[in-house]
């Protein structure tokens, strides 16, 4: 038997899906980048997925879980 939701669990999650949510972004910001020839952009938008893998990273998130790491 599952144990109940925790407020630390239910935290997580919420943290896990707002991660998700920011890798998407950032994939689609550097899709975007490439698309148009945007060098700065795409320096910027692979910027910002380094931090936000090291970020699930550290929160012990595989990328799998978390977003494609480029």
């Amino acid at each position: 038997m599952l144990a109940p939701p925790t407020e630390e669990r239910y935290d997580m999650h919420e943290f896990t899906a707002e991660l998700r949510t920011r890798l998407a972004e950032a994939r689609e910001e550097l899709r975007r980048a490439r698309e148009s020839g945007d060098e700065h952009g795409v320096q910027v938008a692979l910027g910002r997925l380094d931090n936000l893998n090291r970020l699930a990273a550290d929160h012990g998130i595989s990328p799998e879980t978390a977003g494609e790491a480029e």
